[in-house]
């Protein structure tokens, strides 16, 4: 009798282990239902480099902030929230920020948007995809060796390429440069 009750409740605290645990792994699978939802919802804007070109050379009275990066690259990853700041604090004054993805085709679905989602991105993201570097990458400046992150910023009468990656105090520096 002592063993069928030692039995029992060793069979108890068992079940109720799996129920707590259970319970644990329907909400982590919730989670990662409403995340492919989500993912399934962002429509992600691909272009090759001569769809991108357009927007690296508008003529109008703006100054663009153009950011090239990946989400697999660490130091682009560390950065892009100051992008999204100047964004969130610019987007009145004439400035414009574009982020250019340079995340693999095979990415974009497990990696890029969930990322985006997870960051709550509010700047333009655009994908490039275009295999071409060594047409494309003297086409946005003739000293960009392909490193990222990278960061072209413009207006109407200056242009500048910056191979670094920034803070936010030295992103608004560089930007108000060109707002002077």
């Amino acid at each position: 009798m002592k063993y069928l009750i030692l039995i029992l409740l060793v069979a108890f605290t068992c079940c109720k282990g799996d129920q707590k645990n259970k319970k644990n792994y329907t909400k982590e699978v919730e989670k990662v239902s409403l995340s492919e939802k989500r993912s399934k919802l962002i429509e992600l804007d691909i272009r090759n480099f001569d769809q991108l070109e357009e927007l690296l050379n508008k003529e109008d009275n703006k100054v663009h902030i153009v950011n090239f990066w990946a989400t697999w690259c660490g130091p682009c990853v560390k950065e892009l929230p100051h992008f999204e700041e100047i964004y969130a604090n610019y987007k009145d004054s004439n400035v414009e920020v574009l982020l250019v993805s340079l995340d693999f085709p095979s990415k974009y679905e497990k990696s890029l948007k969930p990322f985006l989602i997870k960051h709550n991105i509010q700047s333009q993201v655009v994908v490039l995809d275009d295999p071409d570097m060594d047409t494309w990458l003297p086409k946005v400046d003739t000293d960009w060796d392909g490193a990222i992150p990278v960061t072209l910023i413009y207006s109407k009468t200056k242009r500048e390429l910056y191979k670094q990656t920034f803070t936010y105090g030295e992103l608004e520096d560089k930007l108000k440069q060109f707002l002077n």
